[in-house]
């Protein structure tokens, strides 16, 4: 193994124990109490979160994905300093990995936080790692974040940069991370999801992308 390899594994591997611990340390519900109650949510049909943040951000970022996809073959400012194979690997690796988050979703019961009892709704409070086994009385396909993969999922860009372009791939992980961040919290704010429905939509994100990375990477 290179030592970058190694890195990646040791952060991965940091990621995930991190995620699991906060799954065990039960804060999703705590969390979610700040901005909702037995009521709902206030702010679940908030026009900043809900049309902007929601539905703009959503349109924005397949844009985005089209004009990467478009910029494979014509490609134009830091694009055009990378090889085509690089180019190639970023547009595949964001469909790849908010198709993967899409594909969990459609599969899993789990219920989003305004379906719970605690928050006016039907359904049980239950592990979202159950939501593949059985249902908990509620909508389902809320688990993992859906609308955090729309940042998160440009995640591979930064392996896509870092061999010639450290710089940009450092900034381009970290608006990655940023945009994947605030459109989970604004969908937590709205009770759509918990925090944990959140962290690991960009841990897979970020397993996809360099998975992506060391299946393509050679053709560069």
């Amino acid at each position: 193994m290179q030592a970058s390899t190694y890195r990646m594994a040791w952060v991965s591997a940091a990621a995930f124990a991190v995620l699991l611990s906060w799954d065990f340390s039960g804060l999703d519900v705590a969390m979610a109490q700040v901005a909702g109650g037995g009521g709902g949510f206030p702010l679940r049909d908030n026009w900043l979160l809900d049309t902007v943040l929601h539905d703009g951000a959503k349109y924005a970022a397949w844009l985005f994905e089209l004009a990467l996809c478009l910029m494979v073959f014509w490609p134009l400012g830091p694009l055009a300093r990378i090889p085509f194979a690089r180019r190639l690997q970023l547009a595949v690796s964001v469909v790849l990995g908010a198709g993967l988050i899409t594909a969990l979703k459609a599969t899993s019961h789990t219920s989003c936080p305004w379906d719970l009892r605690e928050f006016g709704g039907v359904a049980r409070h239950l592990s979202h790692w159950t939501g593949w086994l059985k249902p908990d009385g509620g909508g389902g396909h809320c688990f993992p974040a859906g609308h955090a993969s729309s940042g998160f999922a440009f995640l591979g860009g930064y392996f896509a940069f870092r061999h010639d372009e450290p710089r940009i791939a450092r900034l381009w992980l970290l608006a990655a991370l940023a945009a994947g961040l605030v459109f989970g919290f604004s969908q937590q704010l709205r009770g759509a999801h918990f925090m944990s429905h959140t962290l690991w939509t960009g841990w897979l994100c970020w397993m996809s992308a360099w998975l992506t990375d060391r299946l393509t990477g050679r053709a560069a």
